[in-house]
C-alpha cells in the first residue's frame, strides 16, 4: 500500500508539470522512433541510450565496463604498483596514504582505510568515499576539511568497512593534474575512469568482499558517485549528498560568473568538469543530452539514497522532487520501489548527522544485512 501511494503521488506530480523530453520509460527503437519500454530487454536498450547521452557530454569512456575486455585493441592494464606514503593506526582501522597505477602513466592518490581484523579470514564490505569541492581532496572525508559533517570516509571505516577515498583530478595530491595533455575529453570522464579502476582495486584485495561494494559522496562527490554508478554496475548502493537536481532547476549564486559565461550552468564549463557543456551545448539546460533523473534511472534497480536539503542554494529541492518522481517510475517498473530513498532535511548545502547516519544504516542494510 505504501509503495502504491508513493507511485500515485509521483504520477500526479509528473502529470501536473510541463513535459521535459520523452518519458524515462520510452526509448528510441531500431526504426528511430520513440517507443514505450515494455520489457527488460527494452529497458536495457534505454539504459544504454542514457549512457551514450552521458558520453556525449563527458566524452567517450575508455574500454567498456559492461563487458569483459575481449577487444584486443584495448591496452593491457598495468599492475597497481601500490606505494604507501604514510600510515596512521587507530583502535578501529589503519589509514594508509597511497598511490597506485590505473593505466599507463596514470596514477590515483587516495586514503585507504582497513578495519583492524578480528578474524584473519574475514572479508569486509567496502565503500568508495568521494570528496566535495575542497582543495584538500581526500582529507575532507577524513574530517580534516572545513566541515566535520563530511568525515564519512573515516566514519564508515569505524563501522567496519574497507574505504577507498581517492583524490578527484585537480584536488589534494592531484592538484597539479594537467587536463590539457591527458587522453580524456573531460575531467568528469577522467574521474569516472579513475573510480572504476578504484572498484577494480577494491575487488583485487583479499580482505574485501568483491560482491559488497558501494559509493558515497557529497556535492562534487555526490554527483561523481552518481556518474560512476551509472557506468559501474558492480556498485550495490549509492549515496549522493547534495549532489544533484535537474539542470533546469539548478541554481548558482555567483551572479558575476553567470553573466561572464552566459548561463547559470557555467559550473560545468571548467576543465575539471566538462568544457563540452559550453562548446557543444552552450550552457543551455534544454540542449543538454541527458539530465540527472536519467542518471538515477540508469542506476536502477540498485539502491540509491539521496540527501537533498530544502535550503540547498545550488541544488533546488523542488527539482529533486520532480526528478525523484520521474525516476520512481523506473524503479517501480523494475520492482524495486524500496531501493529509491530520498531525505529532505531542513538545512543548507550540508550532510547533517541525522541523515548521514541514516544513510550509513541504509548502507549497512544493503552491504551487511543482505549478505547471502
Amino acid at each position: 500500500m505504501k509503495n502504491s501511494f508513493l507511485l500515485l503521488v509521483a504520477s500526479v506530480l509528473i502529470s501536473t508539470l510541463p513535459s521535459f523530453g520523452q518519458s524515462l520509460l520510452s526509448y528510441t527503437n531500431a526504426e528511430g522512433k520513440t517507443a514505450p519500454v515494455k520489457t527488460l530487454y527494452e529497458w536495457q536498450i534505454k539504459r544504454e541510450q542514457i549512457l551514450d547521452s552521458m558520453q556525449a557530454l563527458f566524452g567517450k569512456l575508455p574500454g567498456d565496463p559492461m563487458r569483459p575486455p575481449f577487444n584486443s585493441a584495448l591496452p593491457d592494464l598495468p599492475p597497481y604498483n601500490v606505494q604507501i606514503k604514510d600510515s596512521l593506526k587507530t583502535n578501529l582501522y589503519v589509514r594508509y596514504n597511497i598511490r597506485f597505477t590505473v593505466a599507463p602513466e596514470e596514477d590515483v592518490t587516495a586514503y585507504l582505510y582497513v578495519p583492524v581484523e578480528k578474524n584473519k579470514n574475514s572479508k569486509f564490505p567496502a565503500m568508495l568515499a568521494l570528496h566535495e569541492t575542497d582543495m584538500l581532496g581526500k582529507k575532507s572525508v577524513d574530517g580534516q576539511g572545513h566541515n566535520i559533517n563530511l568525515a564519512y570516509g573515516k566514519e564508515l571505516a569505524q563501522r567496519g568497512y574497507v574505504v577507498l577515498a581517492p583524490d578527484y583530478p585537480g584536488f589534494g595530491d592531484q592538484k597539479e593534474y594537467d587536463f590539457k595533455t591527458d587522453r580524456y575529453e573531460s575531467g568528469i570522464m577522467k574521474a569516472i575512469f579513475n573510480n572504476i579502476r578504484c572498484v577494480d582495486f577494491l575487488q583485487s584485495r583479499t580482505d574485501t568482499d568483491p560482491e559488497r561494494i558501494g559509493v558515497i559522496g557529497h556535492s562534487l562527490g555526490g554527483h561523481s558517485a552518481m556518474w560512476l554508478a551509472a557506468f559501474e554496475p558492480r556498485l550495490k548502493v549509492v549515496v549522493s549528498s547534495c549532489g544533484w537536481t535537474p539542470n533546469r532547476y539548478y541554481n548558482n549564486y555567483n551572479e558575476a560568473m553567470r553573466k561572464k559565461m552566459g548561463g547559470r550552468l557555467w559550473g560545468y564549463a571548467q576543465e575539471r568538469y566538462t568544457m563540452l557543456a559550453l562548446t557543444k551545448y552552450h550552457l543551455r539546460a534544454e540542449d543538454m543530452p541527458f539530465d540527472y533523473e536519467e542518471v538515477i534511472a540508469a542506476i536502477a534497480p540498485r539502491a540509491f539514497f539521496s540527501n537533498s536539503p530544502v535550503h540547498d542554494a545550488n541544488f533546488n529541492v523542488e527539482g529533486v522532487r520532480v526528478g525523484i518522481a520521474r525516476a520512481s517510475e523506473v524503479y517501480h517498473f523494475l520492482d524495486a520501489d524500496d531501493q529509491l530513498q530520498v531525505r529532505y532535511p531542513v538545512s543548507g548545502h550540508d550532510f547533517p548527522p541525522e541523515v548521514r547516519f541514516e544513510s550509513y544504516r541504509y548502507i549497512d542494510k544493503m552491504l551487511k544485512e543482505n549478505k547471502e
